[in-house]
């Protein structure tokens, strides 16, 4: 895909304040000196066997794009495509009953949505958010002295896999179910008090993948601290039985020429540092003296996992592995 869109004319407007040259989650338009739009889109297939809960994360994973752009979200259109006749309606219902459950409580509102014949079902939403034109996150905003924080603990991608498989334990799949449904909302908000401007969220890209996004729009490098990531109980004897998915397969073979890893560090981590998460948490560049108040204002808050992961240094866009 990268390869098609560099193929065609970019989109240049003196109101167009983030668009598609920085792979960030969301595109921003100024509507006035105090107004930017922050617009997105994402669709998923099942990522949890229980239909309400999987419209809970299909949209929890939807709203996060404008959380990570540090806007706040207003309205949503539901995009919902199934296979006809092999879906009954009591589960359609479920599904968007979840959607609907996390917009609420997001604050935010259906507007309305489209359904169309698909091969596999398929369900997800277009967000329309509000962001001060002044006040936005973008993943170009990264400086040498900024600390990393992550909001949520890494291992949706191979939890839900071994899932299918029928190799995890069920207290496994509620939490990642529960991890993946959490709204970054109180993240996004604390962050947007203590003056944060660069982030992201860790989703189908994983943990390294998207920093080294960070670390190339912004220009500098990254030194993650591996065994200081959050992980999921549990997630490392799955890796070990290789129960990744194919995305986070993909994620590592792309990024093992991009970024240099410690030797220390065991090819387990490493791939869980690549594993494709769904509705993950948010990346955030802090200020160094400030890091360890974002951390604290975030577990107060329920962000319970919340880590210093690593920090940003003078560079030309690499990502280093401790």
């Amino acid at each position: 895909m990268l390869q098609v869109l560099s193929q065609l004319p970019g989109f240049c407007h003196p109101d167009l304040l983030v668009g598609g040259d920085t792979f960030d989650d969301a595109g921003v338009y100024r509507l006035d000196s105090e107004r930017a739009l922050v617009l997105t889109v994402d669709v998923l297939t099942p990522i949890a066997e229980d239909p309400f809960v999987f419209g809970q994360v299909a949209a929890a994973n939807s709203l996060s794009d404008v959380y990570a752009m540090g806007g706040t979200p207003l309205a949503a259109l539901c995009v919902l495509g199934f296979p006809i006749g092999e879906i009954d309606n009591e589960t359609i219902r479920m599904i968007l009953a979840g959607v609907w459950d996390k917009v609420r409580e997001a604050g935010a509102v259906v507007a309305g949505g489209h359904t169309t014949r698909d091969m596999e079902l398929k369900c997800g939403l277009a967000v329309f958010g509000l962001v001060h034109p002044g006040q936005m996150f973008t993943n170009a905003a990264c400086e040498p002295g900024d600390v990393l924080v992550l909001t949520k603990p890494l291992g949706s991608g191979i939890i839900t896999t071994a899932a299918r498989a029928g190799r995890a334990a069920p207290e496994m799949v509620a939490q990642a179910n529960r991890v993946m449904s959490t709204l970054n909302a109180r993240a996004a908000a604390i962050a947007g008090e203590c003056g944060v401007r660069a982030a992201t969220d860790v989703t189908g890209f994983g943990l390294l993948g998207h920093t080294w996004q960070m670390a190339q729009a912004s220009g500098v490098d990254v030194v993650l601290e591996a065994r200081q990531v959050p992980l999921m109980p549990g997630v490392f004897e799955l890796a070990r039985q290789n129960l990744f998915p194919g995305g986070s397969l993909r994620n590592y073979e792309f990024i093992r020429s991009r970024a240099v890893f410690a030797q220390s560090v065991p090819e387990e981590l490493r791939m869980l540092l690549c594993d494709a998460q769904t509705s993950g948490g948010l990346l955030l560049a802090v200020r160094g003296d400030r890091a360890a108040e974002v951390v604290s204002r975030l577990r107060k808050s329920g962000v319970d996992e919340a880590a210093v992961i690593g920090d940003v240094r003078a560079g030309i866009g690499m990502v280093r592995l401790n």
